[in-house]
């Protein structure tokens, strides 16, 4: 039996929004990932950090469906929850800075391959989308609220058949996007959660946001 931090990530101004995250703080008692995906898919949240170094910032990464090297909220979830100045998943280092009421990670838009974005002309045509889009593979659909200011309207579609079927709040995206717009952003996405991002000169992106402990439950 071990413990399972619940957080929510990239909340809004008011707590409004926020992705679920769980984190399992003692990696090794969920040996092998076999077990891990078990786990996750128990779960049910679109991520589950299972940390197999608290000092180092070793971790592992899993969907409901699948292992990942990288993930926005989970990584930014995580940074919050063990303090440290990186973390380690499968893609590489990924530096954690805590400023103020944000937490913010740096991650390349490489290490978030598969991840499509789409532009609607309007924040309205975003909310009118079925939940999910018609189509195959990861969507990010998007729309300006304010082009000038860098405020984005998104929503978030994994379309993998997991039981995810609307990302309330999609780090990984959001770096993708800023990336391929080559400027800082604000986005809404989901109910009410904000993502902030930042590109940097040697190409990578800071990602950055909220977090909350919601619970700490057993496993």
């Amino acid at each position: 039996m071990t413990d399972l931090d619940v957080l929510k990530v990239f909340c809004g101004p008011y707590g409004r929004g926020g992705n679920e995250l769980g984190v399992v703080r003692d990696g090794g008692a969920v040996a092998g990932a076999a077990q891990r995906q078990r786990v996750a898919a128990r779960l049910g949240f679109s991520e589950t950090v299972f940390v197999d170094d608290p000092e180092r910032g070793v971790v592992d990464i899993y969907t409901p469906s699948v292992r990942l090297p990288f993930a926005g909220h989970p990584l930014v979830g995580t940074g919050w929850l063990l303090d440290l100045p990186e973390l380690l998943p499968p893609a590489g280092e990924v530096p954690v800075r805590l400023d103020g009421e944000f937490t913010w990670i740096t991650g390349r838009p490489a290490w978030a391959a598969g991840r499509r974005t789409q532009r609607y002309a309007s924040p309205e045509e975003v909310d009118a989308l079925p939940s999910p889009p018609e189509g195959e593979g990861w969507l990010y659909a998007w729309a300006w609220q304010d082009e000038a200011a860098g405020r984005v309207r998104a929503r978030a579609f994994p379309r993998r058949g997991d039981g995810i079927v609307e990302d309330e709040a999609t780090g990984a995206a959001a770096l993708v996007l800023s990336g391929e717009l080559g400027r800082a952003l604000n986005i809404t996405q989901g109910v009410g959660s904000q993502i902030l991002t930042g590109p940097l000169p040697d190409g990578s992106i800071e990602i950055g946001g909220r977090v909350e402990l919601s619970e700490v439950r057993s496993l």
